[in-house]
């Protein structure tokens, strides 16, 4: 801590940027991975027992009832409530045929529940691609401030040189943890988001078939 303090109170304006603008990104990445992490666990979890519990149940609605507290991160039923909508009379909607309605609802649905699974992998993607090169610049400004130093006073020895530059090295130190806990979450991320992403396309391809198969929703949706 003394170290750190000492660096702090060492910097100049463009030095104690950096430090806080990685700071920020650190906390934010890490808020992230936290709540990120917790979110795709519950709704892998939702996942595997939801879809057997559902095509277990005897008809659709009793399917949703039964599907409602198993699937606490809704990336379940958004899908079975699109299969249930029937179009307005007269609307444009109403004029498609009704596969291509329920396609377009299931589709955007779906599209609706994966925004909401991928929902922070831009920032962790921004944070492991930018904060190495904030710490890079930070070690550049510290170097080149620690270097001016030496130059006003007129003489160069190991003591004056090594410290200014060990801590200007931390910033490339700093830099490196922000991103790489970044980048190792946004991979572990995605892979899970994708295999979150094929159950639930083959969900909604299973729904749509059972639907349009059953003979009173076929009669809803011509009407």
């Amino acid at each position: 801590m003394t170290g750190l303090s000492h660096l702090w109170a060492q910097g100049d304006i463009i030095s104690k940027a950096v430090a806080a603008l990685l700071l920020l990104m650190s906390v934010g990445a890490w808020v992230v991975i936290f709540w990120k992490g917790w979110m795709l666990a519950r709704a892998r979890h939702d996942l595997t027992r939801g879809v057997p519990a559902f095509w277990r149940a005897t008809d659709l609605a009793s399917a949703r009832q039964t599907l409602q507290p198993l699937d606490r991160e809704a990336v379940l039923l958004p899908l079975v409530d699109a299969a249930q909508v029937v179009s307005q009379p007269g609307s444009l909607e109403a004029q498609v045929q009704p596969e291509a309605q329920l396609t377009r609802r299931l589709r955007d649905s779906l599209h609706e529940v994966l925004a909401r699974l991928q929902a922070g992998q831009v920032l962790l993607a921004s944070v492991g691609a930018v904060s190495p090169f904030v710490g890079l610049l930070g070690t550049v400004w510290g170097i080149y401030h620690a270097m001016m130093g030496i130059s006003n006073d007129g003489s160069v020895s190991l003591d004056k040189v090594a410290g200014p530059v060990g801590e200007a090295l931390i910033m490339t130190a700093a830099g490196l943890a922000v991103a790489i806990p970044a980048v190792l979450a946004y991979n572990i991320f995605g892979k899970i988001v994708s295999a979150c992403e094929a159950d639930l396309e083959g969900f909604a391809h299973d729904l749509r078939e059972a639907v349009l198969g059953h003979p009173a929703r076929g009669a809803g949706s011509d009407a």
